[in-house]
């Protein structure tokens, strides 16, 4: 189970900054260098390869090596594990709101079965 966190911790850190969720980005049209991927962004070869390597870590990227160009190429299966972790807490809120909403209704149609006090008062000053 440890490993299986660890594996978990790694994508979701991969995937908490903008600037390696565009990388992704990118690389799902297919596979790019190193500096076509930094080249959106306001920074230097040596900062796209530290997002890079952080990508790789995660299993989101792999990286082959042609001549003296790295080329890299998207892997989302990685991704899996988190999209099946956020399923699960998708199941108990939506849970929670059908809860929710049948509390709602169920007060709504108390409210409208239950005369109001105006009406009430209404109906007494026409006795009178």
């Amino acid at each position: 189970m440890v490993e299986h966190s660890e594996h978990l911790d790694a994508v979701f850190h991969a995937l908490s900054d903008p600037t390696r969720r565009a990388m992704l980005q990118g690389l799902a049209k297919g596979p790019r260098n190193v500096g076509d991927l930094a080249a959106p962004f306001d920074m230097t070869l040596a900062a796209a390869s530290k997002h890079i390597k952080v990508l790789e870590k995660a299993g989101l990227v792999r990286r082959s090596v042609q001549g003296r160009t790295h080329v890299c190429s998207l892997d989302a299966m990685p991704m899996h594990a988190g999209v099946e972790w956020m399923r699960h807490y998708e199941k108990f809120w939506n849970q929670q709101l059908d809860v929710l909403e049948a509390l709602l209704v169920a007060e709504d149609q108390a409210a409208a079965a239950k005369p109001s006090e105006t009406t009430e008062a209404k109906k007494k000053g026409k006795r009178s």
